[in-house]
């Protein structure tokens, strides 16, 4: 009876275990299958989103339907941009509006590159009409979860809670200045996200033998079918098959999952068929809805 006691008072005291959810695992093109990229990184039962593309409020309700309580409405608290391209970004009216008409108290707390002030800051006057209405039109409200807290962050630890550390890393993303990934470290797991990176040495370092890398990539095969300017584009601003195949072999995760997939045509088993070419690990082609722990 006192080893039943002790134990059932172990596991009321232990950490939640941390668990990815994939809200959006698709880019630029408009694919009903895949919201735009973003990834709710769940830990200390709290949710932690990286990016938030189009349709990330709706994914995460969807998610709460199927049994993910951490990302009820008023939980969605803490975001982290790793670039401000548009498909990355433009939920972010959704999320800082949506969860506030349905109760969060608490201002955003955002993360993200120079221009993340900005970006929220030009977001919440273009709402001005509607913060007003509901504000003072007698409809049950707040006057604080629709506030954002925008932070410019740099290379190097940007949040602490708890037992859970994000630490910001630098990306090659062609020409945009700031791109980030992030490296969330817990008590029981290490996850690496690339945001849209090409080939970057950082995420080598950072991941390390991490439980998960989630990395962007695109189809080599298809990629040879694609005219001129969009082939050096693309070399220039994300990760092939291969060029993934070779980081995942020196960056050795347990698990290397695939999100923000440029397929062109190509089919899940012929994408992962091309990284599997050359890398013997663990790679999974991630959905949108998709639970990782």
């Amino acid at each position: 009876m006192r080893s039943l006691l002790l134990l059932s008072l172990f596991l009321s005291f232990s950490p939640a275990q941390t668990k990815v959810v994939l809200l959006g695992t698709g880019n630029p093109n408009a694919n009903p299958e895949r919201m735009g990229a973003s990834i709710a990184v769940i830990a200390n039962g709290k949710p932690y989103l990286v990016d938030f593309g189009p349709g990330v409020v709706r994914r995460a309700s969807e998610a709460y339907e199927n049994g993910i309580e951490e990302l009820d409405m008023p939980n969605l608290s803490h975001a982290f941009a790793t670039h401000l391209h548009s498909d990355h970004t433009v939920g972010l009216a959704d999320l800082i509006f949506t969860p506030w008409v349905l109760d969060r108290e608490h201002p955003l707390e955002l993360y993200g590159p120079r221009g993340i002030k900005a970006m929220a800051g030009n977001t919440v006057r273009a709402f001005r009409e509607d913060i007003k209405i509901r504000t003072t039109g007698g409809q049950p409200h707040n006057k604080t979860g629709y506030k954002v807290n925008a932070h410019r962050i740099s290379p190097g630890v940007v949040y602490e809670e708890d037992d859970l550390t994000v630490t910001a890393f630098k990306v090659n993303h062609g020409k945009v200045k700031e791109a980030y990934g992030y490296k969330f470290e817990t008590n029981d797991k290490t996850i690496v996200i690339s945001g849209d990176a090409a080939p970057s040495e950082s995420i080598v370092e950072q991941c390390n033998g991490c439980d998960m890398l989630f990395h962007e990539v695109y189809s080599l095969e298809k990629f040879q079918l694609k005219p001129p300017e969009w082939k050096a584009y693309h070399s220039t601003y994300h990760t092939s098959t291969r060029e993934l195949a070779e980081i995942a072999d020196r960056a050795r995760p347990d698990r290397l999952i695939l999100y923000h997939q440029i397929f062109w045509g190509a089919t899940e088993d012929e994408i992962l068929t091309e990284i599997r070419q050359h890398y013997n690990g663990v790679v999974i082609s991630g959905k949108d809805l998709d639970v990782f722990e």
